[in-house]
């Protein structure tokens, strides 16, 4: 499952890297936004061409959009990142999108976006292959996205539609940068909107099975206190997505602990009971199925500004992938879900790297931090 978060994307991208080659290869990609984008070019390719594929990508988005580069080396890698993000807010991104040009500020009919994404839809075609994704039973594909008219939010999903490059560009149509993508006379934004993780969406959907998934987030929740305007605004954005995602995780874990309390409860009942309609009614909440869902998080060692979304530079994009695929091989190192499960449990989530962070962090804290009273 892809969080959406633009640029920062590429961490998604390394941590495919590390599980492509395992048992844990996916047999079902969901995302939204630029989740969307890296989930079609995994379900859009044979598995040998999904890493290669996905490099093309990123490598293509992250060329520079002008002719000037920043230098791309300490001392100059603040300033760099904050002139790669200029630049992107400036002339877009090569195979994403970029600025409308002035003609088309037209007073009678102006433009719904200050950026056209024709050129994402080229890019796609040439890095996903949709007739694939069409007849490939092994790997499933769902992409949100949310119905400007009516404000529902809707997956296209390939068990249930044929997928086009429109549905992934929906998906990612971020407001009001990008323009409302329009699908069977119904226009969509990017799913972020209403929800930036699709795990209700594959967690619940029925009928449910068993699942072991991975849940890659680009925004974290724990950070630190902030000491000007600009790390407000980062905070502000981690805080605001990284807390809808907790929310949806919390919620889905709840509700599927109850579904897993009424099936355990009615196995105590007597048979007199559980042929009441009462009893009928309950057993239809009730789900004998195990979730386990692995969060892979995107946590920088520093701040990196209120413009990380959308800093498009080849140096960061790189460092954020090397981290994705660490981050990824550590937690497959571990692989705690392969503990048996207590029999009462119907919903596990593990962040293998969280723990490790907190047990660093809680060896360099004194066992004793009270004062004797005098």
């Amino acid at each position: 499952m892809l969080q959406g978060g633009g640029a920062l994307g590429s961490y998604q991208a390394g941590v495919y890297e590390a599980l492509a080659d395992t048992k844990y290869a996916p047999d079902w990609v969901a995302g939204i936004s630029i989740g969307a984008i890296n989930a079609a070019i995994i379900a859009g390719n044979a598995p040998a061409d999904r890493v290669p594929h996905l490099r093309a990508f990123w490598e293509t988005i992250t060329a520079p959009s002008a002719g000037w580069v920043a230098p791309d080396c300490w001392p100059f890698d603040i300033w760099q990142r904050h002139a790669s993000a200029l630049r992107t807010l400036s002339f877009g991104q090569p195979g994403f999108f970029h600025p409308r040009l002035p003609v088309e500020w037209n007073l009678l009919a102006p433009p719904f976006s200050y950026y056209d994404t024709s050129s994402l839809k080229a890019t796609l075609l040439q890095l996903v292959d949709f007739n694939r994704i069409k007849r490939d039973k092994d790997v499933r594909l769902s992409v949100g996205a949310v119905n400007v008219r009516s404000a529902r939010f809707a997956y296209f999903d390939s068990a249930e539609i044929t997928i086009r490059p429109e549905h992934i560009m929906a998906s990612a149509a971020l407001q009001p940068g990008f323009p409302p993508i329009e699908i069977d006379g119904e226009h969509y934004w990017d799913g972020g909107l209403v929800s930036n993780t699709p795990l209700q969406h594959v967690l619940d959907y029925y009928p449910r099975r068993s699942r072991l998934t991975f849940q890659v987030d680009l925004f974290h929740g724990y950070g630190q206190l902030t000491q000007n305007l600009q790390d407000v605004d980062e905070r502000i954005s981690d805080i605001r997505y990284a807390s809808r995602t907790r929310l949806n995780t919390d919620a889905f874990e709840q509700k599927h602990a109850v579904r897993f309390a009424i099936n355990e409860l009615e196995k105590l009942l007597p048979e007199s009971i559980k042929e009441t309609p009462q009893a009928k009614r309950l057993r239809e909440f009730g789900c004998v199925t195990e979730m386990d869902i692995v969060q892979l998080i995107y946590r920088p060692m520093s701040l990196l500004g209120p413009a990380k979304d959308y800093e498009f530079s080849r140096s960061t994009m790189t460092a954020r992938w090397s981290q994705g695929k660490a981050d990824a091989t550590v937690t497959l190192a571990a692989a705690p879900w392969l503990d048996p499960s207590p029999p009462e449990m119907g919903v596990r989530i593990f962040d293998v790297v969280h723990d490790m962070l907190m047990s660093q962090q809680n060896r360099h804290v004194p066992s004793d931090t009270t004062t004797a009273p005098p």
